[in-house]
């Protein structure tokens, strides 16, 4: 579990906690978070030597390494933190995995599942801006399994310990990447203190 504690991130992860931040600029700052949590999330993406030419001389320079890379936002709040990534690897695909908790036994249920046909060949980052019980996270990483993804990575905005605990459980090869640890779920399977209902605060929707 990589947990960011980045001066950026926790200020901008403080103005998604406020109750009173507007929809305009929640969606902004998620994506914002998002941007600055993709670029430590994929500092181990290899790189090879490669030369290019300057207006002025040859220049020894370094580019990724062929590695592909695929965005899996759990809907739907997960599309919330899609276009800050994409900002940065514009080349990447997206993937969508539906998924709804239901509401007596929180547990999750896929309405939708659409993935590049070459994910098993890409390295996929998971999204969603809660890990509450862990149940869509582990469902979604099942599913990929299940298409033959091979690279899973999971990135979540905030975390309740009863999430990671989970999701370790369930794929303990999948890297977690987040930039707060709650303190725990309450009894409705919300995090506290959270931030509320993510998808319907990115969508305006409450």
């Amino acid at each position: 579990v990589h947990v960011f504690d980045h001066p950026l991130i926790q200020h901008k992860l403080s103005i998604l906690r406020n109750k009173e931040t507007c929809v305009k600029e929640f969606r902004e700052i998620t994506n914002e978070i998002a941007m600055l949590m993709c670029y430590e999330a994929t500092r181990d993406l290899p790189l090879e030597d490669i030369e290019v030419e300057t207006p002025v001389a040859m220049a020894h320079c370094r580019q990724i390494a062929g590695k592909k890379l695929a965005i899996v936002p759990i809907l739907r709040a997960g599309l919330g933190m899609v276009d800050g990534i994409v900002t940065l690897i514009p080349g990447a695909k997206v993937g969508h995995v539906g998924i709804y908790r239901d509401p007596e036994t929180l547990e999750p249920v896929k309405y939708y599942y659409k993935m590049p046909s070459d994910i098993a060949e890409r390295d996929a980052i998971v999204v969603d801006p809660m890990l509450a019980t862990g149940g869509s996270a582990v469902a979604a990483a099942d599913f990929l399994k299940e298409s033959g993804a091979k690279s899973i990575k999971l990135m979540c905005i905030i975390a309740a310990p009863e999430g990671i605990e989970r999701m370790q459980k369930h794929h303990p090869d999948i890297s977690i990447y987040i930039a707060g640890v709650d303190e725990k779920l309450n009894e409705h399977g919300y995090i506290v203190p959270g931030l509320g209902d993510a998808g319907d605060r990115v969508f305006g929707t409450k």
